[in-house]
């Protein structure tokens, strides 16, 4: 079963179109970056306190389906 993915936004007027977090200006590449360098998700949503852990979820299951796992 595939879960929504509806925090994850596209806006052209926002980060030029780029897959955003719930349409703020925080695109999901950095996000994914910091937790694949081993960066503590509390540490995360210290530094982006307008984030909640589920943001954070869907970004890695957002990645997870572009990378052709849509198992999950």
């Amino acid at each position: 079963m595939l879960h929504p993915l509806d925090r994850i936004t596209f806006n052209p007027k926002i980060m030029t179109g780029k897959a955003c977090i719930r349409g703020m200006r925080i695109p999901v590449s950095p996000i994914l970056n910091l937790v694949a360098n081993g960066k503590p998700i509390e540490e995360i949503l210290e530094e982006y306190p307008d984030l909640e852990l589920v943001d954070i979820q869907q970004c890695l299951l957002y990645a997870a389906r572009l990378a052709g796992d849509r198992s999950r």
